[in-house]
């Protein structure tokens, strides 16, 4: 695996790792190459950084009281050991709830309708593409979600009988808003990331993160892979669940990048997210997911998942959703993409770093152990909270 995680800048990098002494995790803060312990009675957890009024402040009042645990690249080397009892890295949230958002791309949206319409057949898919293509074009390139437009285009396709519930979320009022993975369950940089063993047909979603505290201020972003069976979900919306939250199907890092003067929310509008998989039958893949065609603004999906309608008093840790939709032929002419296990996927941001995995099924992935409550034990052990 790449041992590149985080990019060359001055940037404010925070994240968490299994600390072996503590027999817990440890809140930390890169500097210098140098993996810094911040954690502590104000800041236990990576919710609680996220809840000052200045994290920033608190990062640079701390780096010389914080312990280090050693060099960057050492951790990078030592996450990619799927057996390591040093010091590895976990995902860069704990407390927050972990929401996803769907349907936020005109071109993946069609890629939701044209699964429904095949019912989850992959076989189906490319005879369907070319008819769901012939009807709606290029119409939803610049369809503003909720706009007097898209409800005219919404009386068009139903009158052609091509109505679906993706361009419902997809163009309508409201954004498709679900939990992707419960708090503390996502597997993170160096991890294999899971897929369901009855699924042939599923894909990595490359996308970023929101990290969000409880006032609904966006404090920083991350990567993600927000883990797709599209077999599943494309035989009925009701399996979204099975489709989206299973063992080790979210990863989420390798850490969260604060916003400060240099690196803001404007920057995620004009992100690109790459994506690379390589497959030990010599198949490769690459693709980008432009955040500058995304149908709503990353602001206006954070306020549609929380607000007086729904408080999250830890945060959430908000994925945008993808412009990525494989349809590259993996095989036979017409199958298009999916997983082989041990694909490996990297997802990148020349801002953010890399996120890699290797691909495997949910049932061969580690299983999850260390919830919430084995989080307030261990913090309590340590005289934390």
């Amino acid at each position: 695996m790449k041992n590149r995680i985080i990019p060359e800048s001055s940037g404010f990098f925070v994240g968490r790792v299994w600390n072996p002494k503590a027999q817990g995790p440890s809140v930390v803060f890169i500097h210098d190459n140098e993996v810094l312990d911040i954690t502590s009675k104000t800041v236990p957890t990576l919710s609680a950084l996220f809840e000052l009024q200045d994290p920033i402040q608190y990062l640079q009042d701390n780096i010389a009281k914080a312990e280090s645990l050693g060099s960057l690249n050492s951790l990078a080397a030592s996450s990619q050991n799927q057996d390591s009892t040093e010091f590895k890295l976990l995902a860069p949230c704990d407390l927050q709830a972990i929401k996803a958002c769907g349907v936020t791309f005109a071109q993946s949206m069609l890629e939701r309708v044209i699964e429904e319409q095949a019912g989850g057949d992959a076989e189906k898919a490319k005879s369907i593409r070319n008819i769901v293509l012939g009807v709606v074009g290029d119409s939803l390139s610049n369809i503003v979600p909720g706009s007097v437009t898209s409800e005219e285009l919404k009386k068009t396709l139903q009158e052609q009988g091509m109505w679906s519930q993706y361009l419902e979320v997809g163009i309508g009022p409201y954004a498709e808003v679900f939990t992707k993975s419960q708090p503390m369950s996502s597997v993170t940089y160096g991890d294999d990331v899971g897929i369901h063993p009855e699924s042939h047909w599923n894909n990595p979603e490359p996308e970023i993160v929101l990290a969000v505290n409880s006032r609904g201020q966006t404090v920083g972003a991350t990567l993600g892979n927000d883990v797709n069976l599209r077999d599943f979900e494309g035989r009925s919306a009701l399996l979204l669940g099975k489709a989206k939250d299973n063992n080790a199907s979210c990863s989420i890092g390798p850490f969260v990048r604060m916003f400060d003067a240099n690196y803001t929310i404007d920057n995620v509008r004009s992100s690109e997210v790459y994506l690379e998989v390589t497959g030990s039958d010599g198949f490769r893949m690459n693709g980008v997911s432009s955040m500058n065609q995304i149908s709503r603004d990353p602001l206006n999906l954070v306020k549609q998942t929380m607000g007086e309608n729904h408080q999250y008093p830890d945060g959430i840790m908000l994925f945008l959703g993808t412009l990525f939709a494989p349809t590259q032929d993996r095989g036979d002419s017409g199958a298009g993409f999916t997983h082989k296990i041990y694909d490996e996927v990297t997802i990148s941001n020349t801002e953010l770093g890399s996120l890699v995995n290797r691909v495997n099924y949910t049932n061969a992935c580690p299983p999850w152990r260390f919830g919430i409550s084995a989080l307030i034990k261990n913090l309590s052990q340590r005289n934390l909270i």
